[in-house]
């Protein structure tokens, strides 16, 4: 964990490329996560330096999802781990390189493990139902958040699963930090509409 508290932006979406990445980070996103799944890690690498590039040039905080070894070698100053993931992670070697770290809860063992890597944020997840993934986690809810909210203590706390902007001021109330996002506006009508709602939301 780093020594300086982190202030996380309100919004936090999700992208499974960095063409994605291009098209709304100039809107005013100020964190992304390249989250790829099944790729190779040249395929990664790959990505990742495009939006790296993409970032430097907006001012824009940039996470690399799981692949850890990729964002050692490539520079990137933030990772976020799942379970699965964070059990394999050389997170001495992480650490090192000054290496931020988010990690995924979805109950309380998780966490129990999340926070005993003392991770940058934790993240609790799904909120709602979401249509991303089957889940073999059933919705947690608003109760289940503002606990967490309590638990983690100044640690700044992601909220994901079913985000929209109709829902995003009872998830900020119940204690969620930022808002990690991905179906809502990948799957919008008007993508770009709506990620320019979700960036006016989370100026407010």
């Amino acid at each position: 964990m780093s020594s300086h508290p982190l202030r996380l932006p309100r919004f936090y979406p999700i992208v499974p490329d960095a063409d994605w990445l291009g098209r709304i980070v100039p809107l005013g996103v100020k964190l992304v996560q390249l989250r790829m799944k099944d790729a190779t890690p040249g395929d990664v690498a790959r990505e990742t330096r495009r939006s790296l590039a993409i970032c430097a040039e907006h001012g824009c905080q940039f996470v690399l999802n799981d692949y850890w070894a990729v964002a050692i070698d490539e520079g990137v100053d933030f990772i976020h781990l799942g379970q699965e993931d964070l059990a394999s992670a050389d997170l001495a070697a992480i650490r090192a390189r000054g290496i931020r770290i988010g990690i995924s809860t979805h109950d309380d063992a998780e966490l129990a493990t999340a926070l005993a890597a003392r991770p940058d944020y934790v993240a609790l997840g799904p909120i709602y139902e979401t249509k991303l993934k089957v889940m073999p986690w059933a919705p947690q809810g608003l109760d289940k958040l503002a606990s967490w909210r309590t638990r983690v203590g100044s640690l700044p706390l992601v909220a994901i699963g079913g985000l929209t902007p109709e829902r995003a001021p009872a998830v900020a109330t119940a204690g969620a930090d930022s808002l990690a996002v991905i179906t809502d506006f990948v799957t919008a009508a008007d993508p770009i509409a709506r990620v320019r709602e979700w960036v006016n939301w989370a100026r407010n």
